[in-house]
């Protein structure tokens, strides 16, 4: 009875404790939250020094965050979304459902990125992956559909991957992607849901080449101590990713939200970048970048403002399901 009654009494005492612990609630993409992705080591920094409950929870691809915060509204009880890219940006702002941030603009983009809402985090460039005893891999989209190659890529509607695909084709090839693409529909062996699927099947010899990006093989050499993948450089550049991360309008942890945000450009995020989500950091860490980074550079980049992708992207999706439903 003593026992009970002083266990009793500790749940008593801890209690309001833990109802004075913040919680702040970050919505993002599954493969941030993997064991070997930053998720763990972003939390158990955060909460080093926020004093606060950090919450990650995964909710599928990056367009899969977008709908999910879309059809929860001002009701979601998620703060912050991190893992939007800019070709979902102007559909996230359309919502109303996003705050500023408030935040200086990060340094280490390849090109001048401002956002007032959304905040980049990292970013890499698209590319097909593939395996070094591929002879003669792909040089151009054009070689590509010549082949008799096996292509497996993410479907645009659920994954920031699969309409980042999209809008490279339609940044390259403009008015002629439809040809493109019907070109194409013979080497896809499947459209996966979101990222890791995709890698997952290339990996156990379902195709020849996944989209993914040209950081990549640096996981294989680095985490593995393989260097038999490599990605494709295509003639015709490659298109440019850069991950956000924004604040929703109804969180009730708006300034913790905010220190989440300048927390994620602090070299505490940044440095780990590399090496768990592997793609390039917003700002460049002391530590600089690990080896195998830069095997993979393409020669030039593609990329539409959040704007010009929003404005292209119906009939960039519509030619890509026109082409795959032949």
């Amino acid at each position: 009875m003593t026992i009970r009654l002083l266990a009793a009494g500790l749940v008593t005492i801890a209690t309001p404790a833990l109802a004075d612990t913040p919680v702040l609630t970050v919505l993002t993409y599954d493969s941030f939250l993997s064991e070997w992705g930053p998720g763990p080591a972003v939390e158990a920094a955060f909460e080093a020094e926020c004093a606060c409950d950090l919450r990650l929870v995964g909710g599928g691809d990056g367009a899969a965050l977008l709908a999910r915060v879309q059809l929860e509204g001002a009701g979601t009880d998620v703060d912050v979304v991190l893992g939007l890219d800019t070709s979902l940006t102007a559909a996230a702002t359309a919502t109303g459902l996003f705050a500023p941030h408030g935040l200086a603009d990060a340094t280490g983009l390849p090109i001048t990125y401002a956002d007032p809402l959304f905040l980049p985090y990292d970013w890499g460039w698209f590319a097909f992956v593939h395996d070094r005893k591929l002879e003669n891999p792909p040089t151009s989209f054009t070689e590509l559909a010549e082949s008799d190659l096996r292509v497996v890529i993410q479907d645009p509607r659920s994954s920031t991957p699969g309409l980042g695909l999209l809008l490279w084709v339609k940044a390259a090839y403009g008015d002629r992607s439809a040809e493109v693409w019907e070109a194409l529909a013979d080497n896809i062996v499947t459209v996966t849901p979101g990222w890791s699927e995709a890698y997952g099947l290339f990996l156990a010899g379902e195709a020849d080449l996944v989209l993914s990006y040209t950081t990549s093989p640096a996981y294989h050499l680095i985490a593995e101590g393989d260097d038999t993948k490599a990605a494709a450089l295509f003639d015709e550049g490659h298109y440019l990713q850069i991950e956000v991360a924004g604040k929703l309008a109804s969180s009730d942890q708006p300034e913790l939200a905010d220190r989440f945000l300048a927390f994620l450009l602090s070299d505490a995020v940044q440095s780990v970048i590399p090496e768990t989500n592997w793609m390039y950091p917003a700002e460049l860490p002391s530590a600089g970048l690990p080896r195998g980074f830069d095997q993979f550079r393409p020669a030039s980049s593609l990329y539409l403002s959040p704007d010009a992708a929003a404005s292209v992207r119906d009939a960039a999706l519509a030619e890509w399901q026109a082409a795959l439903t032949r």
